[in-house]
């Protein structure tokens, strides 16, 4: 079994890059754990709370007890399924912020500022604006991922954005173009009533090339000899074989499983492959190292009149969504009901957001525990560039043992200013006029936390995981000690070996992850070819004029 190139993991990134790589004429091979994404449960993007909370679809990792968060043990899915977390995510696409790109580039990864990774967002985008605006200059409109808005038909879509904007904050009407902050419309991978996955996108049309082959085994490491990679040694059918790669392999597992595999093949903190029996090939000390997540709140409203979707919130009403979707693709099921968002900064002094808002008509968990109190919405929100920092590490040199998950989520003490700015910044929108129609309480926090110590006692017990982790094979100079690939994406001091998805941002950047995923991907695919980058983007993008001494 050999190709030219083997992908480990058909996941966002895994699925661009065998799809560029198909159609330039390379043999490809992809391995996945996971099975087959068929069926409604994914399929479907209102069912997206089903896939991420089955075993089928999902890793089922969980972290170490967090010491800052009352030692609780936060559930960090990643999908185990053709299409990975593409799969079993919330549907939400951000391409993040300019000055997140720019960011990346000045602390190592040449030649992935702004200008350069714009021209690989336009290309994978076909971009549907559904008739809402937008910033048609700035998006794609012929490539393989289909972006589109939901139809934002509940009054209470419009009204967070009046709201918004009642409160003084800025409105945009597309902030995954020139103006990412302010209050607007949210966009989401879903096309046709479908969820758009990096498999529907990208792997399916590989595959319909001929020349990429997906192998259902689970990785257990990359085979090194002379320190080059040339293949992958897999567990398939209770049988260890090496997948040969005659030119490079490609790790695109996820920020948890690359590292790992990274690490059982010998690439990572010597001291650390010592413990555990591991042949050191290369000494990294970054590997499973600069580990971040987006950590979020859910502030939820108590609706005085019965507009929320928790009138559909019953086994009756879901069959009827349910039928009304497999026959027709349409409904409430087409949609992941996560309509209208906002980007906003915290304080004065902050050049560009750096809270985020999902807003919801129904108060639910994402493990699907609808509010107690029936009719009420909810705006999602947290702090984008936390300081905490953690770490993946091996639990053992056995690979089928999960990885041991630290992620020290706020750690760091601004971390706790920036999560009551939270709270306070989303009541006082909530208060709003806009609201006034449909605001009955508070569910929570509860108007009763006030006080810091109050506010943080709640954020202790009820921040959850964005599902967001990325950073662990970072991206920079060669000369960083830190750093695990270059800006060309090779692991530093092993030959044919990249890593290509979101453990290699040096920071995280603002929003949901999904797409920048599958821009390193696309980029990525370019380097493996050896292509010359897309042409530099000119475009300037919207920064607020009076952000040093304002906060709205």
């Amino acid at each position: 079994m050999k190709a030219e190139f083997v992908i480990v993991g058909a996941g966002s990134a895994g699925c661009a890059m065998a799809y560029r790589l198909a159609m330039a004429g390379r043999k490809v091979i992809v391995i996945e754990h996971g099975g087959t994404d068929a069926g409604p449960f994914i399929q479907m993007p209102a069912a997206l709370s089903y896939p991420m909370n089955m075993k089928r679809y999902d890793w089922g990792y969980r972290s170490e007890p967090e010491p800052h968060l009352n030692n609780r043990e936060l559930a960090c899915p990643r999908g185990k399924v053709i299409g990975g977390s593409s799969s079993i995510n919330g549907m939400v696409y951000v391409r993040g912020h300019a000055m997140d790109y720019d960011h990346w580039e000045e602390s190592g990864a040449q030649g992935w500022a702004y200008a350069d990774v714009l021209p690989y967002f336009k290309r994978m985008e076909s971009w549907h604006d559904g008739g809402h605006g937008g910033d048609a200059g700035w998006r794609g409109t012929d490539g393989p991922l289909h972006v589109s808005r939901g139809p934002r038909k509940n009054p209470l879509f419009e009204a967070f954005v009046k709201a918004g904007a009642q409160a003084g904050y800025e409105a945009t009407d597309d902030y995954n173009g020139e103006k990412q902050e302010g209050f607007g419309p949210m966009e989401q991978t879903v096309w046709n009533g479908r969820r758009w996955s990096a498999a529907n996108a990208y792997l399916r049309p590989a595959q319909r090339t001929g020349n990429v082959e997906l192998i259902r085994a689970l990785a257990q490491r990359v085979v090194i000899e002379d320190g080059r990679a040339i293949g992958v040694e897999v567990l398939r059918g209770g049988k260890t074989e090496v997948i040969g790669a005659e030119r490079e392999v490609v790790l695109a597992a996820s920020s948890i499983n690359s590292p790992k595999l990274l690490m059982l093949s010998g690439i990572g903190p010597a001291a650390h492959l010592a413990e555990h029996g591991i042949e050191v090939v290369a000494d990294r000390a970054g590997v499973g190292q600069n580990l971040q997540d987006h950590l979020e709140l859910y502030i939820q409203m108590a609706a005085s009149q019965p507009i929320t979707l928790y009138k559909h919130w019953n086994v009756l009403s879901k069959a009827v969504i349910g039928a009304q979707w497999l026959f027709t693709k349409t409904g409430m099921g087409a949609s992941n009901q996560f309509e209208s968002a906002a980007f906003v900064r915290s304080k004065a002094g902050v050049p560009y957001p750096d809270i985020q808002y999902h807003f919801l008509p129904i108060a639910v968990r994402y493990d699907g525990q609808a509010a107690a109190e029936g009719h009420g919405f909810q705006a999602h929100t947290g702090p984008m560039r936390s300081k905490s920092r953690g770490a993946v590490s091996l639990r053992s040199g056995n690979p089928a043992d999960d990885p041991v998950i630290r992620f020290n989520y706020m750690s760091h003490p601004e971390d706790w200013e920036d999560f009551r700015t939270c709270i306070r910044l989303t009541r006082e929108v909530f208060a709003q006029e806009a609201f006034k129609p449909f605001v009955k309480h508070e569910i929570q926090p509860g108007t009763d936390m006030q006080s810091d110590a109050e506010l943080d006692s709640f954020i202790a017990e009820h921040a959850e995981s964005a599902y967001h982790p990325c950073g662990t094979c970072k991206m920079g100079a060669v000369d960083d000690p830190m750093a695990v690939v270059d800006p060309q994406a090779r692991v530093i001091g092993v030959e044919g070996l990249r890593v290509a998805d979101s453990s290699i941002f040096p920071r995280i950047t603002n929003g949901n992850l999904n797409a920048p995923s599958i821009m390193v991907g696309e980029k990525v695919s370019d380097l493996l070819l050896g292509l010359d980058p897309l042409a530099r983007a000119n475009d300037v993008p919207w920064v607020h004029p009076e952000w040093e001494t304002s906060q709205r």
